[in-house]
């Protein structure tokens, strides 16, 4: 690439981190609230919907099987249809599904619900990661990746002081507080949804804010690591990539990840709630404090995975036992030390995420990009199944999270060692000296 396309490349990639990655953030930050808010809801589900602590953790993980088993589908129709159409029909339906959960009034409704979302909301997140394929090359992606976990990071910031705000507005005109969190939370996703439809592009080539010569150099830049990546498999069928055994370890991996991650969304209120003497909007506000630590974290890191993307896997691992030390911390500590133990486990787990989603962005053949990063979130995201239904039995048997976090710590901590001995990409593709975007 000479330097007249390397400027070009440059000057369209800050218009696309300018124009579309901070309406990308919103509408992830709006999906992380949307997933997690029933996280503080539970009480009130319990009390008004009659569902115990075991289904609640058993409806919580419904949401991931339906997410599971339509995630690849719905990733190929994207590839298909264009991120404009199939992203903003994603965040449509899902925001009408959550709209509709605050009309449930059994347990049975209540995982109905949570299934629906499941297969509604099913390839939001690997469908961002895939059109950065099309627009961002590998140089820029670890930054990209970054800013849309901090999305993901800063939902959870915000999660608590909104949805502890929407619950203090408890018999409102009559109707519950935790009613009033799924109807006014799914209505803004309808309402933005309809805004991104007017708003996102495509592709380069359908960008009017783009210049001839820009779209020229992008597409250039993206189509020779198009035929970098490919050249070693272009003799291997696509459904032998997709399942051989490179794939299933990066699905085990972010399976572990996913474990700690979302029992971490889903019983966080729970734990801090333990802190005597708080309101339902203390506890939303104390529950920003880990995510904050986190968005931290991981811009720091997203420019350290891009200078140092050799060193993906060591750094991975590193993360992966601060997960464990944080998670072990909250099973042994106080109240208030469990806050700190939390700031841990979230800087762990996002960084995590960080380090780990520019392998495969980067190092998937064009013909499985798709369907491979769909692949490894909907299996990986069973994690969100398991471990929360797991936690739930464990809490009702036992009376304490004790097993269950003490269980989630070992696991990372196995994840980190076999990271050591595992690879995990192949030869990296050559790249020009990264420049700032």
């Amino acid at each position: 690439m000479t330097g007249h396309e390397n400027a070009s490349v440059r000057s369209a990639n800050r218009k696309f981190f300018a124009r579309i990655i901070p309406l990308l953030m919103l509408m992830l930050i709006i999906n992380q609230i949307d997933r997690s808010n029933i996280g503080f809801i539970k009480h009130q589900l319990e009390l008004d919907v009659g569902i115990s602590t075991a289904a609640f953790g058993f409806g919580a993980g419904l949401f991931f099987i339906g997410y599971a088993l339509f995630e690849v589908p719905s990733n190929i129709l994207l590839d298909k249809l264009g991120a404009r159409t199939w992203l903003t029909r994603i965040m449509i339906t899902w925001g009408v599904v959550v709209f509709a959960t605050g009309f449930i009034q059994t347990p049975t409704q209540f995982y109905i619900a949570r299934f629906l979302l499941g297969i509604a909301e099913a390839g939001f997140f690997p469908g961002l990661l895939f059109y950065f394929r099309k627009w961002v090359p590998n140089v820029y992606r670890g930054r990209a990746t970054a800013l849309i976990l901090s999305s993901s990071a800063a939902a959870y910031l915000l999660s608590g002081p909104i949805t502890g705000g929407l619950l203090e507005m408890h018999d409102f005109l009559g109707i519950p507080g935790w009613k009033w969190v799924l109807f006014i939370e799914g209505a803004i996703s309808v309402l933005v949804g309809f805004f991104a439809i007017g708003w996102l592009v495509s592709s380069p080539e359908s960008a009017k804010w783009l210049t001839s010569e820009e779209k020229i150099a992008l597409n250039s830049a993206l189509a020779e690591e198009s035929t970098s990546r490919d050249r070693a498999s272009h003799q291997v069928s696509k459904w032998k990539l997709l399942f051989e055994g490179q794939m299933a370890y990066l699905c085990f991996l972010f399976f572990t990840m996913c474990m700690t991650g979302y029992t971490l969304v889903f019983w966080q209120p729970q734990i801090i709630a333990r802190i005597e003497g708080l309101s339902p909007f203390e506890v939303g506000l104390l529950t920003s404090v880990p995510w904050l630590c986190a968005i931290i974290a991981i811009n720091i890191l997203g420019r350290l995975a891009d200078r140092f993307h050799h060193r993906r896997e060591l750094m991975l691992s590193i993360a992966l036992v601060v997960t464990a030390i944080g998670t072990f911390l909250c099973a042994t500590g106080s109240p208030i030390f469990g806050l700190l133990a939390l700031c841990i486990i979230c800087v762990g787990s996002k960084s995590s995420a960080v380090l780990f989603w520019p392998i495969p962005q980067a190092n998937l053949p064009s013909s499985i990009v798709a369907p491979g990063i769909a692949l490894i979130n909907s299996l990986g995201n069973l994690g969100g199944f398991f471990a929360p239904t797991v936690f739930g039995y464990l809490e009702l048997k036992t009376g304490s999270t004790m097993g269950g976090l003490m269980g989630l710590s070992a696991f990372s901590v196995f994840a980190a060692i076999t990271l050591l001995f595992v690879k995990t990409r192949p030869k990296p593709v050559a790249m020009e000296k990264s420049p700032n975007v």
